[in-house]
Formats: structure tokens, C-alpha cells, sequence
């Protein structure tokens, strides 16, 4: 983990190529106390750890599935094992088997990939790891300030170019989605926690590679007039809040690897593009 020393920041974007609504506006000025974060996303062999002294279970364990993208799914395989697609997005599939554990389905295992973020970890399981760790899931606020790594209203955490100087900064889609990956970052899947320069902070990965879960509620309305300080969301909600997107995000559809997107999902929903890192209140 590494400290942060907290203060104001300006949190949020007004940018017009952004999605209104998710909420990503107006900028607003958030005050935080110091706090430290983890400075890669949880590893497998980290997850690993926790499940295997304290024998936890998570949802997609319990329920037997979870959402895959159709193009890591085996060719000969997609029938035995697929049950269903999502009908707005047909590229997530239904598969029977697939957890952390196996990440692809039954067929599929860990090796070589200790140290890439665990994935289909739901929030309620996310949470179970961080309570276990003696830590706990980040703020939003807390994740986005960390994410910026101390630039002020930059797109990404490394300023306002995606590839600067042609030279790739996180592990997001190339190519034609949802057809074509060319990989030219060099992954079409996860890739290790570290892999590419951390920000100005220290983080490794806060955008790109798998969406991490925050701990707050998600809502869309939010104000411009008043400083917030050590904000945590709404008492109640649907959905909970997801930032950083993820290696299957491209410009074309999701350009949400921006530091100030944002997006949501059940608390008991897990895909194969979505993990989790940690921080501790001090």
C-alpha cells in the first residue's frame, strides 16, 4: 500500500465525449482525509489466500456461472458451455463453471496468472476480502483522487493522451469491438497487476485491465456549489459503483478508462473483466 496524503481535489468531468448519464458531472471540489491504498489491484494468489484460510465461497461459486466474453470461450466448447447472452450486450455469455477459480469455465484454470487481478469477484465478495485484510473498499472519491495520481482534471491518469508518443499506458481494447482484439498493448485478456508504469502516485493499472468495485452506492446527481469532505455515497441503493473500466473497453462504445468514468452494477454481480483493490482509513 501507499499513503496519500489527502486534501482537496477536483473530482468529476464535464467532458463532452463523456456519457451524461452515468453521472459523470458537474467537477466538483471533494476534501479527503489521508488514507493508504493498494497499490496494485487483489491478485489471484492473493484471493487465493483469503479462500483458502477462511474456506469462502463467492457468488459465482454459489450460483454455479458467471459472465464471460464470448471470444475467450473455446470455439468447440461455446455450446457445452454457454447457457445464455445478455441481450443488449450478446458478447457477455452465461457460463456454467466459470469463477475466479476458473475464469474461462470448467476448462479453464490459474496457471501462469498468480499475479493478474482475481476476477468474476462480486462487491459482497470484494468486501469479505477487504474486511478479512483489515481494510476496506475505497470511496469513490477516494479511488478517483488516487487514480488522477495528482493532475488536476486530466483524462487519464498519465494526462489527456491515450497512447502518448504511440507508447501504450493501460490494457484497454484495439481493434473492432466486439469482433476484432488486435492486442497491439500486448493482452486480449487480463494482464499482470503491474504491467504497465504506475501513475504519479504509485498505482499500477487503476485504469484499464478489470473495472474495480468502490464502496459507495451509485447515484447520478451531484452538485457543483458546495465542497464535499470524505463523501461516501448515498445510505441505500441498487447498484454499486465501478471505476476504471477494463481491457474490453474501446472509444467506440465505452470509452470509460477515463479517471473521471464511472459506471455500476449489482452487488452480487461478477464478469471476467471485473476486480477489485483495497484501502485503510487511518
Amino acid at each position: 500500500m501507499i499513503s496519500l496524503p489527502g486534501g482537496s481535489f477536483l473530482m468529476g468531468t464535464d467532458y463532452d465525449k463523456g456519457f451524461p448519464a452515468d453521472g459523470e458531472g458537474p467537477v466538483r471540489k471533494v476534501t479527503l482525509s489521508p488514507f493508504q491504498i493498494d497499490t496494485c489491484a487483489v491478485t489471484n494468489e492473493e484471493f487465493a489466500a483469503f479462500a483458502e484460510t477462511t474456506g469462502y465461497r463467492t457468488d459465482a461459486e454459489r450460483f454455479g456461472w458467471s459472465f464471460v466474453f464470448w471470444a475467450h470461450i473455446p470455439v468447440e466448447l461455446r455450446a457445452k458451455l454457454v447457457e445464455d447472452t445478455v441481450a443488449s450486450a450478446p458478447w457477455w455469455c452465461k457460463v456454467s463453471g466459470a469463477n475466479w477459480r476458473q475464469p474461462e469455465g470448467l476448462h479453464s484454470d490459474l496457471a501462469n496468472r498468480a499475479g493478474h487481478p482475481v476476477v468474476h469477484v462480486s462487491w459482497n465478495d470484494a468486501a469479505a476480502y477487504a474486511r478479512w485484510a483489515g481494510k476496506s473498499l475505497p470511496t469513490e472519491a477516494q479511488w478517483e483522487y488516487a487514480a488522477r495520481g495528482g493532475l488536476e482534471q486530466k483524462l487519464y491518469p498519465w494526462g489527456d493522451e491515450l497512447t502518448p508518443g504511440g507508447e501504450h499506458r493501460c490494457n484497454v481494447w484495439q481493434g473492432t469491438f466486439p469482433s476484432e482484439d488486435t492486442a497491439e498493448d500486448g493482452y486480449a485478456g487480463t494482464c499482470p497487476v503491474d504491467t504497465f508504469p504506475p501513475n504519479g502516485y504509485g498505482l499500477y493499472c487503476i485504469t484499464g485491465n478489470v473495472w474495480e468495485w468502490c464502496a459507495d452506492w451509485f447515484r447520478t446527481a451531484f452538485r457543483a456549489d458546495r465542497v464535499l469532505c470524505d463523501p461516501k455515497g448515498p445510505a441505500t441503493g441498487q447498484t454499486r459503483v465501478m471505476k476504471g473500466g477494463s481491457f474490453l473497453c474501446h472509444a467506440s462504445y465505452c470509452n470509460r478508462y477515463r479517471v473521471a468514468a464511472r459506471t455500476s452494477n449489482t452487488p452480487d454481480s461478477s464478469t471476467s473483466n471485473l476486480g477489485f483493490r483495497c484501502v485503510r482509513n487511518n
